[in-house]
């Protein structure tokens, strides 16, 4: 079965974990592409989106993707800043399913930390102590531990999600 890893990356951190899932398959039947490369969803028997998260929901480039499908067995690899096993994780995974159910074979899904854009993190220093986005004492303690990922063990579980995703076709 042909297979596509595409990825869309701002930091780095989705584009590691897709060439990391990419790498585990060890065959010319999986292509990895990035977001930018032009391709034909149905030339792939399945397809794993991988983006990261802006605004609770899959980057602009990702969705824009993801509305050329049709049809197609996806599963999705997500990065964010925020811990995966957080209720903001939680409502991201139940919004990206929600968006690719809707035309599409929904393969499953899986989220990582990853390092948030030093950008954001120095607007968030720069907002009123009352902003709900403003940078506070956990919020500085969660990007740090955030600058960590992805790491070893997150590329281990993504390969592992993937494979389980692509394994039941």
């Amino acid at each position: 079965m042909k297979g596509l890893i595409i990825y869309s990356t701002l930091t780095g951190n989705t584009e590691k974990v897709a060439r990391k899932v990419h790498s585990s398959f060890h065959n010319d039947e999986v292509e990895l592409k990035a977001i930018s490369d032009k391709v034909n969803p149905g030339d792939y028997d399945w397809i794993i989106s991988a983006y990261w998260v802006d605004r609770g929901t899959a980057d602009k480039k990702t969705l824009a993707f993801w509305d050329s499908l049709s049809g197609c067995r996806v599963g999705t690899v997500g990065t964010l800043g925020a811990y995966p096993d957080s209720d903001h994780a939680k409502n991201v995974m139940e919004r990206v399913e929600n968006y690719l159910c809707k035309e599409n074979i929904y393969l499953g899904s899986f989220l990582c930390q990853g390092k948030v854009d030093p950008r954001l993190t120095e607007k968030f220093k720069d907002l009123p102590a009352d902003h709900p986005h403003a940078m506070n004492e956990e919020r500085r303690k969660r990007h740090e531990e955030a600058a960590k990922h992805p790491d070893e063990r997150d590329w281990e579980n993504a390969i592992s999600a993937v494979r389980t995703m692509v394994s039941a076709l």
